[in-house]
């Protein structure tokens, strides 16, 4: 099976220091889970390795022989407008960050910074990397009225235009890791629509359907994330959650909006931003099981499902005969 790479597009790492270069793309691997990494230790290829490569994010020092940070920022904003550039220095100096931001950097940390923070920055970047790329996939689906993949849809007959537009829509961001929040009154076909957005993004693995109406917080805990043995009273042997089943998939949660309050809030926690706080601890894009100490990376789309109800900051009561979609970006 192949092994998937994160993000999508690679990431560029430019400086003169192979070890620091070394140290840093560990982080990013270890503590970040990113793994689609170019290092880059001669200035002069940077601009190069962009033309060839499919680039979304650049990580510059600015202190290295033959050409400068600044001037490779310079040419970087100029050539390629927007490829977010984090600039990671030695120099800790208000004026040099300054300038660095005037010129188009999305950022500036210090070499000697806390890694966790660097990290923060690092994702930060590529989920506004993403966001460009995916609103630029938006405004060409939207000029083309046909569909590129009808069949995605075979299971769904309608002639509605709004149905027409949200299906050019979910094509647009099919691809994207983001959760999608699918609202609709009961039978109006969210769940087509969740099979429709797991065919089009054309993962690997499964795609997992949970219904947690009526799990209270543990059961809800125990049902997503699953458990080691010796956790708790009974727990006699390890437990996968449904969440490391939809590893590389497509994870729908249905009933959501009348699952217990504290058990909800959970639930979006984990759609929205990948935390969790009860038996299971998640950091983004990773989670434990209970009694666990070694967090298993996870790359999936969630997937949750409500009812009329208000189910999220953004959500409203619907009355409507079909399914809506909405974006909740974390």
């Amino acid at each position: 099976m192949e092994i998937k790479t994160f993000p999508d597009f690679s990431i560029l790492l430019v400086d003169d220091e192979p070890a620091w270069l070394r140290s840093l793309s560990r982080s990013l691997q270890s503590l970040g889970g990113f793994t689609n990494l170019i290092r880059c230790s001669d200035s002069r290829e940077v601009i190069g390795l962009l033309n060839q490569h499919d680039i979304g994010l650049v990580l510059l020092d600015l202190t290295m022989p033959h050409r400068s940070g600044e001037e490779i920022l310079q040419q970087i904003k100029d050539e390629y407008p927007q490829t977010p550039v984090l600039i990671i220095s030695g120099l800790n100096q208000l004026q040099t960050a300054v300038q660095c931001m005037r010129i188009g950097a999305y950022d500036y940390f210090v070499k000697t910074e806390d890694e966790e923070r660097l990290i923060e920055g690092v994702r930060r970047a590529v989920q506004v990397a993403e966001l460009q790329r995916e609103n630029n996939n938006l405004r060409r689906n939207f000029l083309n009225a046909a569909l590129s993949v009808p069949e995605a849809f075979a299971a769904i007959v309608t002639r509605n235009q709004t149905m027409l537009t949200a299906f050019r829509y979910l094509e647009a961001v099919s691809n994207s890791r983001q959760p999608i929040l699918i609202l609709g009154e009961s039978g109006v076909g969210k769940e087509l629509i969740a099979q429709a957005i797991h065919r089009l993004s054309e993962a690997e693995g499964e795609l997992v359907c949970v219904n947690v109406a009526g799990l209270d917080d543990n059961a809800f805990a125990d049902t997503l994330f699953g458990h080691k043995r010796g956790a708790f009273t009974g727990a006699e042997r390890d437990r996968g959650g449904m969440i490391e089943r939809a590893v590389e998939g497509t994870l729908f949660l249905t009933k959501s909006a009348i699952c217990p309050c504290a058990a909800r809030l959970n639930c979006y926690a984990c759609c929205r931003k990948g935390n969790f706080t009860l038996s299971a601890a998640i950091s983004r894009n990773s989670f434990e099981p209970a009694s666990s100490a070694q967090p298993i990376r996870i790359w999936k789309r969630r997937l949750p499902r409500g009812h009329s109800a208000a189910i999220s900051i953004s959500a409203c009561r619907l009355t409507s005969h079909h399914p809506t979609v909405e974006r909740e970006i974390g």
